[in-house]
C-alpha cells in the first residue's frame, strides 16, 4: 500500500495519532484519569518511536500493544464519545496496520464486551470488518470469536443491526476463504510431500492444513453443524442460528470458492460426508408430499415442504452440481432424480416453478449434460438421468396442456389474484382466445381450447431464475399462469443451444485437429513422424469416445424435444416463440445429419416441412419417406409415454396466402399462416446452412420447399432465382402485403440455399442434385399431356447448384447436363423446355467463363466437357431450344471468344448445323455468331478450324431465307480471307505442323490422309476451300448473292493470290475459273425471259434487270471480267504453267461467246475484258524496264535466301511491282523469259477472236422486225478501240489481207444505226459537229495503224493506198450516208428531236456522219501531205481519188447536208492539190496523172459555178465570206497551175481560161433576173478572174510557144470582156435616165476602163513583135465604145475615162505610114 507507506501518509498518521490522543486526553481529564494519563505517556511513546527510528510503521507495530492501550482503556469507559473517538483511531490505526497479533486479541476482546454490554453495535462491525479485512493477524480462537461476535449482532432486536451483520457476517465468511486462497496461492510453487491422512475419520483432524485453510475448514465445518442443528465446534458462543442463513451462507462458499473443496481433500470429505447427506435430509418434506391427497388418510402427519428451505436447498444443489459434479457423482444421480420428481403434475405449483427454474440452471451448462450422459445414461446399470430430464420437460409442458390447474386454492390461478401473483399479468380473460379474429393480445400457447401466455423470463442462454431468487420471502409466492411453461420452453431452448453448439464445437476442434495431423502425417519434412502416427491414432480413440458421448445423447434427448417441440409448434401463436422452436428444431436436425443419425435427423426436419406445408396438405413424400418412424404417433421414453400430439387444425393463426397446390388435378385452393412461412425460411436456413449434412432428406426438404414456392406463385427467373411472379392459370394466388414483403427475402434465401451448395462435399452435393433431378422427373410427369404451368423450381435449382459449383463442376456435369438435355429440353410443355435450355445454356456460359484451377485453357477436356452439352442441343428440333443454344453460342463468344481453343470446333459445328428450314430468327442469331466469330476471333483460333469458319459461313450464303445474311455472309468470307493474307505466315507454319503431325498418324494407321484439293499445300488448300465456296455462291439462284459472291471471289483472288504456291494457280484457274465461267455461261443462255414483275414486297425491280435473263447477264458480266483481270495481273504467275496457251483459248473462247451473246450488256462486257487482257505487258519485256538488281524495289522477305524445297516457306509479299514478280522467282528459278513465238500465237489467237467478232457482230442481219438485235454503238465503240492494243502486238506479222478485213469491219461498224430511244443520249446533237466514240475510235484505228506504216519497213507502205480509201469512203458519208443491210433508216436530220416521240416503236437513226466524213477528210489531207511522193500513193492514183471524191460534196455544194463540209472540201482540196500539183508536175511524162486533170477542170467548174441555190437566209457577210473562198481557187489557179502551162494539158488549160473569162464577165443578156443579180454581186471574184485573165495576157519572156499561147488567149479573152462591159454601160446609162446606176456596176465600169490603160500599156512596153497583130486591133476597136461613154454622170467613171482615153494618143499617126507599117 504505497498510500499508506509513504513519508507524508506516515507523517500524517503520526499527527493524527497525537492529535487523537489529546483529545482523548482531554475529554477523560476530568472523570477518567488513569486514561488521561494514559494518553500523555502515549504521546510522549509516540513521538520517541518517531523520532528514533527511521522504519516508523515497523516500530509502530512492534510497540502496538502499548500504542493501543489508552485507547482501549478510553473504551472500557463505556462512555459513547469516549468510545466512539477511541474505536475511530483504532481503525485509523488498523488500516495503516501497525497492529500486532496481541493488539488485535486485546481489541477484540475490549469489542466483546461493548457486544455484551449493546453499545456502539454498529460502529462494532465496522471495526471487526476493517480489523479482519485489512490484515491476516487475526487467527483461530480471536478469528472466531470475531465471527461469533458478527452473529450475535445479527440475531438482535434492531433491524437495521441485524441486516448488517448478516452483511457482515457473509463478509466475513468470503474474507475467512479469501485468505485461504491467497495463502494457497502463496504456498504454490513450494511443492511439499502429501502427508497421508488415515480415513480422515477424526473431523477435527485439520493438522495437515495451514493456518488460513484451518479456519476456513473450522468455519464451513461449523456451518454444516449449525444448519443441521447441532452445536458448532469453533465457532464458542453462539446463541442462535437460522437454517435459511445457514444455507444462504453454506451456497455463497460453495458457490464462490469452489477450487478450496477440490484441491484439499479435508474439503472435499466435508462435502461427501457433511453437506450432501444434510441436503437429502431436508429434502425429505418435499419428496413425500403429494398436492391434494387428504392428510388424514396417512398415519403420521407429512411435514409440508416450506418454500424458504427449499428454495434455498434447490440453490445449493445447483451449486452442487454445478462446482462438485465430478466429486459426487452418486450424491448428484439423487439430485437429479429428485429435480425430475418435483416437476410431477401432483407437486404444487410454486415446487415446479423452482424445481423448473433449477432444471433451467442446468440446462444452460452442456458440458454438464454431457458428463451426466457419460456417468449415467452410458453406464449399464444406471438410471438414465439425461433422458429423464429431457422426457419431464416434455411430459411437463404435455401436462400443462393437458391437466388443467385443479385442487387447492392457493395453487390455482384464479383471475381475481392473479394480477398481483407474478411479473408478468396476465389478461383477465386469460383461459379464452383473445378478442379480434383468432389475433392474440399477447404472445401465447394455445391449444385445444388451453390458452398459455408466453412470458419474457430470461435472457436466452443465462437461466435468470426469479422464485429461486427470492430469499425474502417465506409465503410460497403465487405462481403467474404461464410461467413455468416459459421456463420450460425456454430450457428445452437453452439444452438445444447448448448441446449443439458444445457438440457441434468439439466436432469441429477434432476435425480441426485431425486434418493437421494427417497433413503432418503426410508431408515427409516431419522427422517425428512415429509419434503423429501415434497421437492421430490415440486422436481417434478419442474421437470414437467422443462419439459415442454425442450420439448417446442425441439419441437420449432427441424423442423428448421433438415431441415438446412439436407441440409447443403447433401451439404457438406468437412469432418470436416459434422462431425459437423451429430454431430448436433445425439446430437439432443438423446436429443429428452431422453425427450421422438419419432416423432423428429425418425426424425433426419431417416436423419442419409438416410445419412449413398447410394442415393436411396431401405432400406424399412426407407421408412416405419418414412417417414410417413416426407412423406410431408416440415414442415410448423409459417408463414414460411422450405422446405425439397431432397438429390441430384450428389453431388460430392468420392467414397470410392463399395459394393452388402442386397437384397434376387442379384442386381448390390451400391457405398459408404465417407460421407456415416462417417454417419454410427456417426449412430454407437449415437446407442453406446445414445442406452438407442432409444426405437423402434433400428429397423431402426440396418437395416441400417446391410445394411452398408453388403455392406462393413464385416463379424462376434468370440464373435460375425465383422471384414472385402471377400465377398463371385458377384462382389466382393471394398473397397480404405481408407476404409480399417477405416474398423477396425467401426468394433470396432461396437462392442463396442453394449458393450454399458450393460448401457442400462431393457426397452431399450427388445427394442434393439427385434430389433436385428426381423432382424434377416428378414435375415433368405431372406436366405431360396438359399445357399447365409446370413447376420449374426442380429446373431453375438444378441450375443454381451448377453455377455455384463450378470450381468442381466435373463431378456434377454428366448428371447435370444429361437430365437436361435428355428429359427437360425434349420435353412437350414449351415452358418446361424453355426452362431446361435456359438452366443449361447458363451453365455452359458460367463454365467457361469460371476461372478454373488450371485454367481451361491449359485443361482441354474439361472445356470439351464443358461445350459438349452445347453441341448436343443440336441434335433437340425444337426451334426455342436451338434459338437459346445460339443466344448460348453468341454470348460465349461475346465473353470467351479469345479462350475457346480446341472448343472451337464444337463452336462452329453449332452455327453450322442451321438448316434452311429452320426459321429466320434462328438463322439471324446463327449469323450473328458468325460474324463475331470472323470479326473478332480469328486469330485466337487453332488454324485448323480456319477451313470449318469458311464452310460455315458458305453455308450461310447458301441460306434463302434472308438476302441480308448471304449478301454480309459473303463480306465475311471477305474478311476471313483479309485475314488469311494477313496472318499468312503464320497460319501456314501451323497448318503445315498440323498436316505433318496428321500425316504421321494416318501413315501409322495405314490409312490415306483425305482432304479436299489435296496434293495443294494445306494453307493452299484453306485459300482453295474459300474460292470454292465463293464459287459456289457466284451461280446462288439470287442475282445479288452472285454479284455479290463474284466480286468478293475475284477481289480476293486478285488481292490474296500471289500467297499460292504456283503450282496451285493450276487448280485455281482450271477448278475453279473456268469451272464457274462455263457454270455461268450456261446459267445464262439457259436463263427464263419472261419478266419478273417485283423482286417481292414493294421492291421495284428496274427494267435492266426485269427478267432472270438480264439479271444472269449480270453474273455473266462479273464473272468474265473478273476472270479476265486475274488473268492480266497474273500473267506471270499463270505463263509459266504448262498449259497457259490451252488457258488463254478457253477464256477467249468464253469471250467471244459472251460478246455474241444477244444481250448488249454481256457483249460490251465481254470486249471490256478482251480489252483488259490484251492490255498485259508480257513479263519478258517488264523485265527489260529495270536495268539495276531487282532488290531495288522488292520488300525485304524476298530475300531469304535459296529455299530447298519448293515453296515450303515462299516470302509472302504485299506489294505487286515488277521487282516483287522477279524476287519470286529470283530465289527459286530464274526469271521466267517467255518464249516469243509463243506468245506471238497468243496474239494471233486474240485477232482471230477479235475478226469474228467484228464480222459476227456487224454483219447485218438478213431480215428485220422488231426484235433483230443490233448491236450497241459502246459495243461498236469498245469493238474498235481493242484493235490498236492487239495490233500493237501483230504488226509484224499484218498484211493486206488482214487491213481488207479490218476496212470490213470497220466500214460495217460505222454503218449501224442507232435505236432512236437511244439516239438522244448518243448522238451529238445535230447541230454540233461532235464525232461519237465509235467514229472516234475508228479513224483511231486507221491512225494507229498508218502510224505503224509510216515507221514501218518498205513493204508495209503499200497499205497507203487501201488506208486512203477506207478514209475516202468515210468522206463520201457526208453526202451520201452508208446502208445497213437492207433496214430502213430515218436521215438523222428528219428525226427531229423534238419529233422523237419517246414510246413509238423503235426506229432506226442513221447517225449523223458529216462530222466523221469531215474528221476522215482532215486525216485524208494530214496523211496525204506526209505520204504525196510515196511510190504506192503515186501509183495507185490516190490523188485522182481524193479529187474525185471531193467533187461530191463541191459540186453539192450549199445542197450539202452540212455547209462545213463543202468549205471543209475546198480548203482540203486547195491543201491537197498545193502538194500533189508539183508531185503531178514531177511525173507529168509518166502518164500517171493524164486522168487526174480533167476530173479536176471538171471538180473547179463544178464547184465556181455550182447548180446549187444559197439558201434564202444567206446574209451579205456570208455570201461575202463564200465568194472569197472562190476567189482563193482561182487564185490557186493563178499560182499554181497557169504559171506552169508548158507541164500541163493544153484542153485543161483552155477550160481554166473559159472558166476564168466566164467569172470575170458578168452577164450578156441584158435582162435582170434573180441568178445575174447573184452573179453580178460576186464582184472580188469577178475582178479577181479579171485580174488573173490580165496577168496572163502577157509575159514578158515567154519561154515557150505554150505560154505564148496561154498570153494570146487570154488577152482576147479580156479585151473581149472590156468591149462587153462598155456597151452594157452605155446602153444602162442610157435606160436609167435620172437615176444612177447600180454601185456594182460603176465599180465595174472603173475597173475596165483601168484595165483598158493598163493594157494599153502593157502593150507599149512589150516588144512588139510579141503583140499579136490581132490584138492591137482589138485595142483600137475600143476607142469608139469610150467615147461613147463620155456622156455618163458620174464624176467617177469621167475620171476613169479621161485616163483610158490619154494612151490613145500614141495611135494617133498618119494612116499610110501606119499602113505601111502594118504591112511590113
Amino acid at each position: 500500500m504505497s498510500g499508506t507507506n509513504s513519508p507524508e501518509a506516515v507523517k500524517k498518521l503520526l499527527e493524527n495519532m497525537q492529535s487523537d490522543l489529546r483529545a482523548l486526553s482531554l475529554e477523560c481529564k476530568k472523570k477518567f484519569p488513569p486514561v488521561k494519563e494514559a494518553a500523555e505517556s502515549g504521546i510522549i511513546k509516540v513521538k520517541t518511536i518517531a523520532s528514533r527510528n527511521t522504519e516508523i510503521l515497523t516500530a509502530l507495530k512492534e510497540n502496538s500493544s502499548e500504542v493501543v492501550q489508552p485507547f482501549l482503556m478510553g473504551c472500557g469507559t463505556k462512555e459513547p464519545k469516549i468510545t466512539q473517538l477511541c474505536l475511530a483511531a483504532i481503525q485509523r490505526l488498523m488500516s495503516h496496520e501497525v497492529v500486532s497479533e496481541t493488539a488485535a486479541g486485546n481489541i477484540i476482546n475490549m469489542l466483546w464486551q461493548l457486544m455484551e454490554n449493546s453499545l456502539e453495535e454498529l460502529k462494532l462491525l465496522q471495526t471487526v470488518l476493517v480489523l479482519l479485512t485489512t490484515n491476516t493477524v487475526v487467527h483461530d480462537e480471536a478469528l472466531s470469536k470475531a465471527i461469533v461476535l458478527c452473529f450475535r449482532l445479527h440475531f438482535t432486536k434492531d433491524n437495521i443491526t441485524n441486516n448488517t451483520a448478516a452483511a457482515t457476517v457473509r463478509q466475513v465468511v468470503t474474507v475467512v476463504f479469501e485468505r485461504m486462497v491467497a495463502e494457497d496461492e502463496r504456498y504454490r510453487d513450494i511443492i511439499e510431500q502429501p502427508v497421508l491422512v488415515q480415513g480422515n475419520s477424526n473431523r477435527r483432524s485439520v493438522s495437515t492444513l495451514k493456518p488460513c485453510a484451518k479456519d476456513a475448514y473450522m468455519l464451513f465445518q461449523d456451518l454444516c453443524q449449525l444448519v443441521n442443528a447441532d452445536a458448532p465446534y469453533w465457532l464458542v458462543g453462539m446463541t442462535e442460528m437460522t437454517r435459511t442463513f445457514g444455507l444462504e451462507l453454506l451456497e455463497s462458499v460453495l458457490n464462490d470458492f469452489p477450487q478450496v473443496f477440490l484441491q484439499h481433500q479435508e474439503f472435499s470429505f466435508l462435502l461427501k460426508e457433511r453437506v450432501c447427506p444434510l441436503v437429502i435430509k431436508l429434502f425429505s418434506p418435499n419428496i413425500k408430499f403429494r398436492q391434494g391427497s387428504s392428510t388424514s388418510s396417512s398415519p403420521a402427519p407429512v411435514e409440508k415442504p416450506y418454500f424458504p428451505i427449499c428454495m434455498r436447498l434447490l440453490r445449493v444443489v445447483s451449486v452442487l452440481i454445478k462446482q462438485f459434479y465430478s466429486l459426487l457423482v452418486t450424491e448428484c444421480e439423487i439430485f437429479l432424480s429428485l429435480l425430475v420428481k418435483f416437476l410431477d403434475a401432483d407437486k404444487p405449483q410454486w415446487l415446479r416453478a423452482v424445481a423448473v427454474e433449477s432444471i433451467h440452471r442446468l440446462c444452460v451448462q452442456p458440458q454438464l449434460l454431457r458428463s451426466f450422459c457419460q456417468s449415467y445414461d452410458m453406464k449399464q446399470h444406471s438410471t438414465k438421468v439425461f433422458r429423464d430430464i429431457v422426457n419431464a420437460l416434455g411430459s411437463f409442458i404435455q401436462s400443462l396442456f393437458l391437466v388443467p390447474p385443479t385442487g387447492n386454492p392457493a395453487t390455482t390461478n384464479q383471475a381475481g389474484n392473479n394480477n398481483s401473483g407474478g411479473p408478468v399479468s396476465a389478461p383477465a380473460n386469460s383461459g379464452m382466445v383473445g378478442i379480434g379474429g383468432g389475433v392474440t393480445l399477447l404472445p401465447a400457447f394455445e391449444y385445444r381450447g388451453t390458452w398459455i401466455p408466453i412470458l419474457t423470463v430470461t435472457v436466452q442462454g443465462s437461466a435468470k431464475a426469479t422464485y429461486l431468487e427470492m430469499l425474502d420471502k417465506v409465503e410460497p409466492p403465487t405462481i403467474p399462469e404461464g410461467y413455468a411453461m416459459s421456463v420450460a420452453f425456454h430450457c428445452l431452448l437453452d439444452l438445444v443451444r447448448g448441446i449443439t453448439s458444445m457438440i457441434e464445437g468439439e466436432l469441429g476442434e477434432v476435425e480441426t485437429e485431425y486434418q493437421s495431423t494427417t497433413e503432418g502425417a503426410s508431408s515427409p519434412m516431419h522427422s517425428s513422424e512415429q509419434q503423429d502416427l501415434q497421437s492421430t491414432s490415440d486422436q481417434m480413440d478419442k474421437e470414437i469416445v467422443s462419439r459415442a458421448v454425442w450420439e448417446e445423447m442425441v439419441n437420449a434427448c432427441w424423442c423428448g424435444l421433438l415431441a415438446a417441440l412439436s407441440l409447443l409448434l403447433d401451439a404457438s401463436t406468437d412469432e418470436a416463440a416459434t422462431e425459437n422452436i423451429l430454431k430448436a428444431e433445425l439446430t437439432m436436425a443438423a446436429l443429428c445429419g452431422r453425427l450421422g443419425l438419419v432416423t432423428s435427423r429425418d425426424a425433426f426436419i419431417t416436423a419442419i416441412c409438416k410445419g412449413s406445408l398447410p394442415p393436411h396438405y396431401a405432400l406424399t413424400v412426407l407421408n412416405t419417406t419418414t412417417a414410417a418412424t413416426l407412423s406410431s404417433k408416440s415414442y415410448s421414453i423409459q417408463g414414460q409415454s411422450v405422446m405425439m400430439i397431432s397438429p390441430s387444425s384450428e389453431s388460430h393463426q392468420q392467414v397470410v396466402a392463399v395459394g393452388q397446390p402442386l397437384a397434376v388435378q387442379p384442386q381448390g385452393t390451400v391457405m398459408l399462416t404465417s407460421k407456415n412461412i416462417q417454417c419454410m425460411r427456417t426449412l430454407l436456413n437449415l437446407a442453406h446452412c446445414h445442406g452438407a449434412v442432409l444426405g437423402t432428406s434433400w428429397q423431402l426438404v426440396l418437395a416441400t420447399l417446391q410445394h411452398l414456392v408453388w403455392i406462393l406463385g413464385l416463379k424462376p427467373s434468370s440464373g435460375g432465382a425465383l422471384k414472385p411472379g402471377r400465377a398463371v392459370e385458377g384462382p389466382s394466388t393471394v398473397l397480404t402485403t405481408a407476404v409480399m414483403t417477405d416474398l423477396p427475402v425467401i426468394s433470396n434465401i432461396l437462392s442463396r440455399l442453394f449458393e450454399s451448395s458450393q460448401y457442400l462435399d462431393d457426397v452431399s452435393l450427388h445427394h442434393l442434385i439427385n434430389a433436385l433431378c428426381s423432382l424434377s422427373l416428378e414435375a415433368m410427369d405431372m406436366a405431360y399431356g396438359n399445357n399447365k404451368e409446370p413447376s420449374l423450381f426442380a429446373v431453375a435449382k438444378l441450375l443454381e447448384t451448377g453455377l455455384v459449383n463450378m470450381h468442381r463442376i466435373e463431378i456434377l456435369w454428366r448428371p447435370l447436363t444429361g437430365h437436361l438435355l435428355e428429359k427437360v429440353c425434349q420435353h412437350p410443355n414449351s415452358r418446361m423446355r424453355e426452362w431446361g435450355a435456359e438452366a443449361l445454356t447458363s451453365l455452359i456460359k458460367a463454365g467457361l467463363t469460371f476461372n478454373h484451377e488450371p485454367p481451361l485453357s491449359q485443361n482441354q477436356r474439361l472445356q470439351l466437357l464443358l461445350l459438349n452439352p452445347l453441341k448436343e442441343m443440336s441434335n433437340i428440333n425444337h426451334p426455342d431450344i436451338r434459338l437459346k443454344q445460339l443466344e448460348c453460342v453468341l454470348q460465349i463468344l461475346q465473353s470467351q471468344g479469345d479462350s475457346l481453343g480446341p472448343g472451337w470446333p464444337l463452336v462452329l459445328g453449332v452455327m453450322g448445323a442451321i438448316r434452311n428450314d429452320q426459321g429466320e430468327s434462328l438463322i439471324r442469331t446463327a449469323f450473328q455468331c458468325l460474324q463475331l466469330v470472323v470479326t473478332d476471333f480469328l486469330p485466337t483460333m487453332p488454324c485448323t478450324c480456319l477451313q470449318i469458319v469458311v464452310d460455315v459461313a458458305g453455308s450461310f450464303g447458301l441460306h434463302n431465307q434472308e438476302l441480308n445474311i448471304s449478301l454480309t455472309s459473303i463480306g465475311l468470307l471477305w474478311n476471313i480471307s483479309d485475314y488469311f493474307f494477313q496472318r499468312g505466315e503464320i497460319i501456314e507454319k501451323e497448318l503445315n505442323k498440323e498436316e505433318a503431325a496428321q500425316q504421321k498418324q494416318a501413315e501409322e494407321k495405314g490409312v490415306i490422309l483425305n482432304r479436299p484439293f489435296h496434293p495443294a499445300p494445306p494453307f493452299d488448300c484453306l485459300w482453295l476451300c474459300l474460292y470454292a465456296k465463293l464459287g459456289e455462291l457466284c451461280v446462288d439462284p439470287r442475282p445479288a448473292v452472285r454479284k455479290s459472291a463474284g466480286q468478293t471471289l475475284f477481289s480476293t483472288i486478285g488481292a490474296h493470290g500471289t500467297l499460292l504456291q504456283h503450282s496451285t494457280w493450276h487448280t485455281v484457274i482450271w477448278k475453279v475459273l473456268f469451272h464457274l465461267l462455263d457454270r455461268v455461261r450456261e446459267s445464262s443462255t439457259t436463263a427464263d425471259k419472261e419478266k419478273i414483275e417485283s423482286g417481292g414486297g414493294n421492291i421495284l425491280i428496274h427494267h435492266s434487270r426485269d427478267t432472270a435473263e438480264k439479271q444472269w447477264a449480270e453474273t455473266w458480266v462479273l464473272t468474265l471480267a473478273g476472270v479476265a483481270r486475274i488473268f492480266n495481273t497474273r500473267r506471270y504467275l499463270l505463263q509459266p504453267l504448262g498449259d497457259f496457251s490451252r488457258a488463254w483459248d478457253v477464256l477467249l473462247d468464253h469471250i467471244q461467246s459472251a460478246a455474241l451473246s444477244k444481250n448488249n450488256e454481256v457483249s460490251l462486257a465481254a470486249l471490256k475484258s478482251f480489252q483488259e487482257i490484251l492490255q498485259i505487258v508480257s513479263p519478258v519485256r517488264d523485265s527489260d524496264k529495270p536495268e539495276t538488281s531487282p532488290v531495288v524495289n522488292v520488300p525485304v522477305p524476298v530475300l531469304i535466301g535459296p529455299i530447298s524445297g519448293p515453296g515450303l516457306s515462299r516470302p509472302f509479299i504485299r506489294t505487286d511491282s515488277i521487282g516483287e514478280r522477279l524476287g519470286r522467282y529470283s530465289n527459286s528459278e530464274p526469271p521466267i523469259v517467255t518464249d516469243e513465238l509463243e506468245d506471238l500465237n497468243l496474239w494471233w489467237a486474240a485477232w482471230n477472236t477479235w475478226y469474228r467478232i467484228g464480222s459476227e457482230s456487224t454483219k447485218p442481219p438478213i431480215t428485220f422486225d422488231k426484235l433483230t438485235f443490233i448491236p450497241s454503238q459502246p459495243f461498236l465503240t469498245a469493238l474498235i478501240q481493242i484493235f490498236p492494243a492487239l495490233y500493237q502486238h501483230i504488226k509484224t506479222g499484218f498484211n493486206m489481207d488482214d487491213l481488207q478485213k479490218l476496212g470490213v469491219i470497220l466500214h460495217s461498224a460505222v454503218s449501224v444505226p442507232i435505236s432512236s430511244d437511244a439516239s438522244p443520249f448518243i448522238l451529238p446533237s445535230y447541230t454540233e459537229a461532235v464525232l461519237t466514240s465509235l467514229q472516234e475510235a475508228v479513224l483511231t484505228a486507221l491512225d494507229v495503224l498508218q502510224k505503224a506504216i509510216c515507221v514501218g519497213p518498205e513493204n508495209m507502205q503499200i497499205m497507203y493506198p487501201a488506208i486512203f480509201d477506207q478514209l475516202l469512203a468515210f468522206v463520201e458519208f457526208s453526202c451520201k450516208p452508208p446502208q445497213y443491210g437492207q433496214l430502213e433508216t430515218k436521215h438523222i436530220a428528219n428525226a427531229k428531236y423534238n419529233q422523237i416521240q419517246l414510246f413509238a416503236p423503235a426506229e432506226w437513226v442513221a447517225l449523223n456522219y458529216v462530222p466523221f466524213a469531215e474528221r476522215s477528210l482532215e486525216v485524208v489531207v494530214d496523211l496525204y501531205q506526209k505520204t504525196a511522193c510515196h511510190k504506192a500513193v503515186v501509183n495507185e492514183k490516190v490523188l485522182q481519188n481524193i479529187i474525185k471524191a471531193l467533187r461530191v460534196p463541191l459540186s453539192l455544194k450549199y445542197s450539202c447536208p452540212s455547209e462545213s463540209t463543202w468549205k471543209l472540201a475546198v480548203s482540203s482540196l486547195l491543201k491537197v492539190l498545193s502538194i500533189g500539183l508539183p508531185v503531178a508536175r514531177q511525173h507529168a511524162s509518166s502518164g500517171k496523172f493524164d486522168s487526174m486533170w480533167p476530173e479536176l477542170a471538171n471538180t473547179f467548174e463544178d464547184f465556181l459555178f455550182t447548180k446549187s441555190i444559197p439558201p434564202d437566209n444567206l446574209s451579205i457577210q456570208e455570201f461575202q465570206r463564200n465568194e472569197s473562198i472562190d476567189v482563193e481557187v482561182v487564185q490557186l489557179i493563178s499560182t499554181e497551175i497557169l504559171p506552169y502551162a508548158n507541164f500541163i494539158p493544153k484542153e485543161f488549160v483552155g477550160q481554166i481560161m473559159t472558166m476564168l473569162n466566164k467569172g470575170s464577165i458578168h452577164s450578156q443578156s441584158s435582162s435582170f433576173t434573180e441568178a445575174e443579180i447573184d452573179i453580178r454581186l460576186r464582184e472580188e471574184f469577178s475582178k479577181m478572174c479579171f485580174e488573173t485573165l490580165l496577168q496572163f495576157s502577157f509575159s514578158n519572156k515567154v519561154t515557150t510557144p505554150q505560154e505564148g499561147y496561154i498570153s494570146r488567149m487570154a488577152l482576147s479573152v479580156l479585151l473581149k470582156r472590156s468591149q462587153d462591159v462598155l456597151h452594157r454601160y452605155i446602153e444602162d446609162e442610157r435606160l436609167s435616165g435620172k437615176c444612177p446606176l447600180p454601185r456594182q456596176q460603176v465599180t465595174e465600169i472603173i475597173f475596165v476602163l483601168k484595165a483598158v490603160s493598163t493594157l494599153i500599156d502593157s502593150l507599149k512596153k512589150t516588144q512588139p513583135e510579141n503583140v499579136d497583130g490581132n490584138t492591137w486591133a482589138q485595142v483600137i476597136a475600143l476607142y469608139p465604145t469610150l467615147v461613147e461613154c463620155i456622156t455618163c454622170s458620174s464624176s467617177e467613171v469621167c475620171s476613169a475615162l479621161k485616163e483610158a482615153l490619154v494612151p490613145f494618143k500614141d495611135f494617133m499617126q498618119p494612116p499610110a505610114s501606119k499602113v505601111q507599117n502594118g504591112e511590113s
